[in-house]
């Protein structure tokens, strides 16, 4: 019989069940690593997967946020945004695509893309010398000057500065001309047609300085903003502030960019769109300027440059500002500009007819950036230092015969060395109000005399330089604008550091050893420096008498330093705005040094909420006696509206009480000063104060360079704009003739 089949199988072993076990095992677990490996994929992480092949086929193009207004104190639109048509090009989707690290050996590469684009255009194929700087070297910023056309030259200025950022090429083009582009991408890969905002004016150039331009930020700029810099929250496509209000609250105004994604195929073809981010508008500034007051300021100073021109007036500035807390009501410069040239890019030739040195330097804010010796308008200072030192009191008298002669010297021995009143005038026995009335000049020496201290043990100067600082002399006033700068005080210790500069330019060693031909200095020798000229010197006993750079001529001080600077001369550098916050703080009832201001608040723009208050603290507090500050006061009240007064020709009648002091300084070298070929800053600080009848009060400082006396040149500006303040029409210009100092 024959037994069953299974009965014939031999019985598994024990070791062949194991290795059976094994394999069975490890089978499962490569099954279960596989399968744990397909979810992972799927369900975990597929909605990464998805998102990394969108962006395969989609791109983001940026587009611009609206950029917050700037208005007046009444709402006034000054500063607004409008879209324009552009065109621009995409630095990474260009046939050869350019960053910032091949930009310099590429940009060739690209070239014939952008000869047919500059053809569309109609702009100019014909090379010309391009200045781009490159940042974040060990050795610093280092510029460049090839030869390249418009475009090219656009490109590599852009990419220098931005890295990826696109390049607005040109703006209010036509849109026959953005449908050409775009129909023929395949033609112009990497072009863009699309719209952008641009700064409009509608008060022109009212005002230009103070609001500033736009311009692509910079690598240094960007790096800046990652570290909570001035442009916090702005993408390195954006156009951000480079000067003015537009630089100081540029991350309000700025706004949020927004994207439209394009979506391309494997050959970079257009596909269609993509979901678009909306840009968020950024928000507004209101600010304390009047514009009435500001349009007849400008109209004002103009007329006073015009009507003085023959003295070779050429230029000036002006501030109004509250006393009590640093509202700026106003602040205009000559010559100014048209701010909408600057609103896109301009070719070299249109800079260089507009904004050359040669026409005056519009672009510069004389309000904040122009130091000069300010002449007599310091005397005010001179005598809160006299009277709150005790080296001499307001009633104490002095007889004044025409001429102030130092120790040892003597008008019939040495006649060169003693100084005089304008139009060597004599003014007999006088006190501290009759000579700040007619500006005694001899009178203000022997203080400065006084207040001498001995260089040795005093190299920041004495009683004088100390309550100069206090005022807000030598330093900056704290403006919410950029680039101001901080004016000079005269010290020993000033001296020798500008010594030390002078002996380097002459030399040309130092921080002077090397320039690049186009005013700035190094002490290495950077890509594009040469060697620096040297300038000779004639030195006798330590002084510089004649060559030079004219920096300084000697380290040594002497009481006459101390001389000029009590009357405002020598090394005294002032700006409109520091002489506006050091009247200020006569002006105004508790000493305040107010921190000037232009900004207001910040505003939401769709709902007019204040998300902001602009509102800053005094610096200081000045503690001087009432009785001096009242001495001071009646010379000021003297000056401006009483018989014999320095500016009582232009503010005389005026009907509110005003306290206004006069000055002229000489600005030149020693040898320009002592040939009498110099040019004489016209200045005029005045005020008017609060009172039972004066609920607005305001100071005004007035400048006018080479415009001569102040009461001729800078006096009639004030007056115009005290008229326009508190009548509301500027009246008649009014010319004075008072020979002050």
């Amino acid at each position: 019989m024959i037994e069953p089949l299974d009965q014939r199988t031999p019985p598994m072993t024990p070791q062949l069940a194991l290795r059976v076990a094994v394999i069975g095992g490890v089978a499962l677990v490569l099954f279960a690593l596989i399968f744990f490996r397909l979810w992972f994929l799927q369900v975990l992480s597929g909605s990464d997967y998805v998102a990394a092949a969108q962006t395969n086929i989609t791109r983001p193009i940026a587009f611009a946020a609206e950029r917050g207004e700037i208005l007046s104190s009444n709402g006034t639109a000054l500063v607004t945004s409008t879209p324009v048509p552009a065109v621009e090009i995409a630095p990474p989707d260009l046939p050869t695509p350019l960053t910032s690290e091949n930009f310099q050996a590429s940009i060739s590469s690209d070239a014939g893309l952008f000869h047919r684009l500059a053809k569309v255009l109609e702009m100019s194929t014909k090379p010309q010398k391009c200045k781009y700087t490159v940042y974040g070297g060990v050795n610093g910023p280092v510029s460049y000057y090839p030869k390249l056309a418009k475009i090219p030259c656009l490109v590599t200025q852009s990419i220098a500065n931005e890295a990826y950022a696109n390049v607005t090429i040109k703006t209010d083009v036509s849109t026959d001309v953005q449908d050409y582009l775009a129909e023929r991408q395949v033609d112009f890969p990497g072009v863009i047609s699309q719209d952008t905002y641009q700064r409009t004016y509608p008060e022109g150039p009212l005002g230009a300085q103070m609001f500033g331009t736009l311009g692509p930020i910079t690598l240094a700029e960007f790096d800046s903003e990652k570290k909570g810099g001035v442009f916090k929250g702005a993408a390195e496509t954006d156009m951000v502030g480079q000067t003015g209000l537009e630089y100081e609250y540029d991350q309000y105004l700025l706004g949020t960019d927004g994207a439209d994604r394009v979506k391309v195929n494997a050959d970079n073809e257009f596909e269609g769109y993509g979901k678009t981010k909306a840009a968020v508008a950024g928000d507004n500034l209101e600010t304390s300027i009047d514009v009435q007051l500001q349009r007849v300021g400008e109209r004002a100073l103009a007329k006073s440059i015009e009507l003085n021109a023959g003295k070779g007036a050429d230029g000036g500035a002006f501030v109004a500002i509250d006393p009590e807390n640093g509202q700026i009501y106003a602040m205009g410069s000559n010559p100014t500009y048209e701010p909408r040239l600057l609103a896109h890019p301009i070719t070299q030739k249109t800079y260089n007819k507009d904004f050359r040195d040669n026409k005056g330097k519009p672009l510069v804010n004389r309000a904040i950036q122009t130091p000069l010796p300010d002449g007599s308008t310091f005397k005010v200072i001179t005598a809160t230092a006299a009277l709150e030192s005790g080296v001499w009191t307001a009633m104490e008298p002095f007889y004044d015969n025409g001429q102030f002669c130092g120790p040892g010297e003597s008008s019939t021995a040495v006649p060169d060395t003693c100084l005089h009143n304008s139009g060597d005038a004599s003014y007999g026995e006088v006190d501290l109000q009759r000579a700040i009335q007619v500006s005694d000049d001899v009178y203000f020496y022997h203080l400065g005399y006084l207040l001498n201290a001995d260089p040795s043990t005093h190299p920041n100067g004495g009683a004088l330089q100390s309550w100069a600082r206090q005022f807000g002399i030598g330093e900056p006033t704290g403006v919410d604008l950029p680039s101001e700068s901080s004016g000079t005080l005269p010290t020993p210790k000033l001296f020798v550091a500008l010594y030390k500069e002078e002996r380097e330019c002459d030399t040309a060693s130092g921080e002077y050893s090397y320039t690049n031909g186009q005013g700035e200095v190094s002490s290495k020798d950077l890509p594009g420096y040469h060697r620096s000229p040297t300038h000779p010197v004639k030195i006798f006993e330590d002084q510089i008498i004649s060559g030079g750079c004219g920096i300084a001529s000697t380290p040594a001080w002497g009481y006459g330093d101390n001389v000029n600077t009590a009357v405002g001369q020598g090394d005294v550098q002032v700006t409109p705005l520091q002489l506006a916050v050091v009247y200020s703080a006569l002006a105004n009832s508790n000493g305040a040094v107010v921190t000037p201001h232009i900004g207001e608040s910040i505003v939401q723009p769709s709902n007019g909420e204040v998300l902001r208050k602009i509102d800053p603290a005094p610096k200081r507090y000045l503690h001087i006696n009432p009785n001096y500050r009242d001495s001071i006061l009646a010379g000021l009240h003297a000056a401006a509206q009483q018989q014999g007064g320095t500016s009582d020709d232009v503010m005389g009648n005026f009907p509110l009480p005003v306290y206004g002091k006069t000055g002229t300084a000489q600005e030149g070298t020693a040898e320009q000063i002592a040939t009498n070929t110099e040019s004489d800053t016209a200045w005029y600080a005045c005020f008017v104060p609060a009172s039972a009848t004066v609920k607005r009060p305001i100071v005004i400082v007035v400048s006018v360079e080479k415009g001569g006396f102040g009461d001729v040149a800078a006096a009639p500006v004030a007056r115009e704009m005290l008229s326009q303040w508190f009548y509301g029409k500027p009246g008649a210009y009014k010319t004075g003739s008072s020979p002050d100092t």
